[in-house]
């Protein structure tokens, strides 16, 4: 749980340093990563002309986002972390230790990115996507980027409950309980769905936010002579 924890708290970070005043964005070709780290593969800007993902479509999604070197960056700094907080002591310390602590966390991020963006959308044919609403005040987007977590939007058009996100979760944590030895009770189990599902809001708040952040970030970079 310590490795989730310390995601979480990342992400809240990166967030609470945005500049404030966000208010509309103009549509923009999409970035392939957040801070150049984060994976955002699955970001779409608008709605309009809505058209379903195939299937191949939503595991190329899955791929992108779990075989991106971002992907693999974050995975070792949180083993790191990990390990520093022994947050699972029967994964040891040292190199082997370290190498345990790497293979958990990658393997939480690959899990949950082809159960909750390929197998179960396909199965139970919704959207992986976010759709940025990109106008409006900035708590109607924040309260928009929110909503995404528990209301999702289905191939045949319309919404409803994102039974990808949350069931896709909750199969990704019990899942990961077959190598996390030393959290293995309900109570646990519980605990990394919540802060699975806080980390996966963050992600949309900086999604929803980004183009803003780039643009501001761009405008502050001097430009070479």
């Amino acid at each position: 749980m310590a490795l989730q924890r310390a995601r979480l708290s990342g992400i809240i970070l990166i967030f609470l340093a945005m500049p404030a005043g966000f208010s509309q964005t103009p549509e923009q070709p999409e970035h392939s990563r957040i801070f150049g780290i984060i994976p955002n593969y699955r970001t779409f800007p608008t709605l309009q002309n809505y058209k379903p993902l195939r299937t191949r479509e939503k595991f190329k999604i899955a791929v992108e986002d779990s075989f991106d070197r971002g992907t693999v960056m974050l995975a070792a700094s949180f083993a790191g972390l990990g390990q520093l907080n022994n947050s699972t002591p029967a994964f040891g310390q040292g190199v082997a230790g370290y190498a345990r602590y790497f293979g958990a966390s990658y393997g939480d991020f690959v899990i949950g990115d082809f159960i909750t963006e390929a197998i179960y959308p396909t199965l139970l044919h919704q959207d992986p996507r976010y759709f940025r609403r990109g106008t409006g005040s900035g708590w109607s987007r924040l309260r928009y980027a929110a909503k995404q977590i528990f209301w999702t939007h289905k191939d045949a058009g319309g919404s409803q409950f994102n039974f990808s996100e949350i069931a896709g979760n909750a199969t990704a944590v019990a899942i990961s309980n077959a190598y996390y030895p030393d959290n293995r009770d309900a109570a646990s189990a519980v605990s990394k769905l919540g802060i699975q599902i806080g980390i996966d809001m963050a992600g949309n708040f900086l999604k929803e936010f980004w183009p803003d952040l780039s643009r501001k970030f761009s405008r502050k970079t001097p430009k070479k002579p």
